[in-house]
């Protein structure tokens, strides 16, 4: 049977005995909607609630809830539970709070998720590079077990990882970014690290702490060596270091403001790479800034021109059709937007230093 996670925004009434108690009346008649109730978290400080339960459809979830206390779910998702236990570390009621007339859990369910990218630079040889790539593998995954994280995907080039402690989180990430810069040839590969602080379900999810994750890999995108975090990360550690600042380290805190702005530049490329015709003027009155206030935005946040990031992202694109090795280079030029195959491979040998008739023979 399907596992879902609901989501409940309580009033600032409701307590963590109140929420057990809810979910105790949930299980006292589960059985009659087909349902089997297998955890909750509670959020005391956002007022927000999250159920873990096996059910054949979402109506059969709101139904109990709605026959049992009334508090129906403001969203409900579809959960695969293995990814629900990298995250949250459980799918089920802690040890310590089972066999209690009351179970309160004290878990929140808000988790700071790290993303990890990892670059190499094409012109070298793939010994080398798989070289670097392994090397920095074991510094990450010798690590992780230290600082009480949930490894959430692992590939040779990116990490997804959960934190319950924004400390352990943020700590981890510098530890990581020293050790990389310590142990790995800066000439084969470059770390980028985005950190962002979220729930697992909320009104725009449609899988679990995917808007977080989204959220990080955009902060990931736009610095090369060095870590960013959202502002309130960056507050959510100070209040637990007695306001220890983070300026001594490679760490860059991108305001609400920046995020916002950021987060609509990256829609508007992730939806027009292909088009050879997009022109950021045409869409500075939606994103809210006249023309030459929006490019200055831009070049500050991500230290480089709309264009250059723009080429950037449709040279990535045209690296994974390459690498499919089923359309030629003039195909690959135009399907990732760029007006003719002779400006892409300039671009191309520009970035990443290989054309891309070169490329193609290394990954053959």
């Amino acid at each position: 049977m399907p596992i879902y996670m609901d989501r409940h925004d309580v009033s600032e009434e409701v307590t963590a005995e109140i929420v057990a108690q809810l979910h105790q009346q949930d299980l006292k008649i589960q059985h009659h909607y087909s349902c089997r109730g297998l955890t909750y978290w509670f959020d005391d400080r956002r007022k927000t609630a999250f159920c873990l339960i096996e059910a054949p459809q979402k109506k059969n979830i709101i139904e109990m809830h709605s026959d049992a206390h009334g508090d129906v779910p403001h969203r409900v998702i579809e959960v695969d539970e293995s990814i629900v236990e990298s995250f949250l570390g459980r799918i089920e009621d802690p040890e310590k709070s089972k066999n209690k007339k009351l179970n309160i859990i004290n878990d929140p369910a808000f988790r700071i998720i790290m993303v990890i990218d990892v670059l190499g630079h094409l012109r070298l040889s793939k010994k080398v590079k798989d070289t670097e790539v392994l090397r920095n593998r074991e510094i990450i995954m010798s690590n992780i077990k230290k600082f009480h994280r949930g490894l959430v995907k692992k590939e040779s080039l990116y990490y997804l990882i959960s934190f319950e402690s924004v400390t352990n989180a943020v700590q981890f990430a510098i530890h990581i970014l020293h050790q990389f810069k310590k142990h790995i040839n800066q000439n084969v590969l470059s770390l980028n690290i985005g950190l962002c602080a979220g729930v697992p379900v909320t009104d725009k999810d449609e899988e679990i702490f995917i808007e977080t994750i989204n959220r990080a890999k955009r902060l990931s995108r736009i610095v090369h060596g060095e870590i960013v975090i959202t502002q309130e990360v960056q507050q959510l550690f100070e209040s637990e270091n007695l306001n220890q600042s983070l300026k001594k380290y490679s760490i860059r805190s991108v305001t609400i403001e920046e995020e916002s702005i950021l987060e609509k530049i990256m829609l508007l490329v992730e939806n027009n790479w292909d088009n050879g015709n997009i022109k950021l003027k045409t869409y500075s009155s939606e994103l809210g800034y006249s023309n030459s206030k929006l490019y200055r935005k831009i070049k500050s946040l991500l230290g480089e021109s709309f264009i250059f990031f723009l080429v950037k992202y449709r040279l990535k694109k045209a690296l994974s059709l390459l690498k499919e090795q089923s359309l030629t280079i003039a195909e690959v030029a135009f399907k990732t937007g760029f007006n003719s195959p002779s400006y892409f491979t300039r671009c191309f040998i520009k970035y990443y230093g290989i054309s891309p008739s070169q490329y193609l023979q290394l990954v053959k």
